[in-house]
């Protein structure tokens, strides 16, 4: 259908009340109108929503794999495909494939990949280059044979798509003075991950234009009585962007909740980090020829190292919700309306408003996923 009503709906007002009896109005895959339901011309056809909440569409800009497939191992725009289908199965309708550290030619493929699958495949908004620019202090289950120094090979691969389709984790401490606010210029999103950085020296990055710290706690120093770290930096930094992973396991709870609460609002986005399993009836696969397993939700080397996740993205809504004790509006606006605000796609994408994609999710009241729809057709 080119233009159809969605109706019979619960959603949030933005006053973070629940309304019902409005309709959607879609056309051509966006959203053309609010209206009440009882001024829906008759002509037009509609689609009855069974009383579900309604829901801009999750965005994840941290995505490894998933339906089986990890980008790392298959660097295609046929992986890409599955890994975006895999994760409606989530809620997702908008992601950021990621690349963690490899070698310049798996590099290659995978920026060649993602820009074709920019310019074919709804939701595909680009990549996340997770590495190689790291510290092996602190690389989690990256490869440190290959974590190197930014490079010019880098560097060119940086021009093969527009810059808003990059986003590049880097440890802030081995980057060369001045190297962050270039790249900031040339319009590339640059977050900090897997890095030794101390507060000082994320203080240093965040005045170069850092904008994101990855997968927060995790693979960084933490917050002490006498060094706030790059934690503390990214807590007390208004202006940038901070992932976490809720998935019970990166985090514990309490932390969690203490951090959500500490930042300022509207600058906290879930991801997911998953892994291969997530959409997926297997419970192992492989990275760097070591294989991972994912065992009651937790996804680990062997030797007990957290290896990704096999979270997806309403999961990590429903835990915020359940667990955390996080508003059901603000937690969903932590997975769709903040991360495309960093992204700076939130004109079109985190929002059901007039001109925006009809991408959007119906939960029933457990917050399990009931639909996913992109552009206006139901994916799932």
């Amino acid at each position: 259908m080119n233009k159809f009503a969605l109706t019979h709906f619960r959603y949030f007002d933005t006053q973070d009340e629940q309304q019902q009896d409005a309709a959607l109005m879609i056309e051509n895959g966006h959203i053309e109108q609010w209206l009440p339901i009882h001024e829906l011309p008759p002509i037009v056809p509609q689609v009855d929503a069974q009383g579900w909440l309604l829901a801009p569409g999750l965005i994840d800009i941290q995505v490894n794999g998933g339906g089986g497939v990890m980008l790392n191992n298959n660097p295609s725009i046929k992986s890409i495909d599955r890994m975006r289908r895999a994760h409606w199965l989530g809620g997702t309708t908008a992601m950021l494939p990621t690349l963690i550290t490899d070698t310049p030619e798996v590099m290659q493929q995978a920026v060649e990949a993602v820009a074709l699958a920019v310019d074919s495949l709804p939701g595909i908004l680009g990549i996340h280059l997770e590495g190689p620019h790291l510290n092996s202090g602190k690389r989690g289950v990256h490869d440190s044979h290959r974590i190197r120094p930014l490079d010019a090979g880098t560097l060119e691969l940086l021009t093969h798509m527009a810059p808003e389709h990059y986003l590049l984790t880097v440890a802030p401490e081995q980057l060369p003075a001045g190297a962050i606010r270039q790249l900031v210029e040339q319009g590339i999103r640059v977050s900090a991950g897997h890095t030794l950085a101390s507060y000082e020296q994320m203080r240093a990055a965040l005045a170069e234009g850092l904008s994101g710290f990855t997968h927060l706690y995790n693979a960084m120093l933490p917050m002490t009585g006498r060094e706030p770290g790059a934690v503390g930096a990214a807590l007390e930094d208004e202006q940038s962007y901070c992932g976490i992973i809720i998935d019970g396991y990166h985090l514990h709870p309490t932390v969690a909740k203490l951090a959500i609460r500490a930042k300022a609002k509207g600058k906290m986005i879930l991801v997911t980090d998953a892994m291969a399993t997530v959409g997926s009836e297997e419970s192992s696969f492989e990275l760097y020829g070591e294989t991972i397993y994912a065992v009651n939700g937790r996804c680990a080397k062997e030797d007990g190292t957290l290896a990704g996740s096999a979270l997806d993205m309403v999961s990590a809504v429903r835990n915020c919700v359940n667990t955390l004790e996080i508003a059901l509006p603000e937690a969903l606006r932590m997975g769709s309306l903040y991360p495309a605000q960093f992204l700076g796609i939130s004109e079109h994408y985190g929002q059901l408003k007039a001109g925006a994609r009809a991408d959007f999710i119906l939960l029933d009241e457990q917050l399990n996923l009931k639909q996913t729809w992109v552009l206006g057709q139901r994916c799932i």
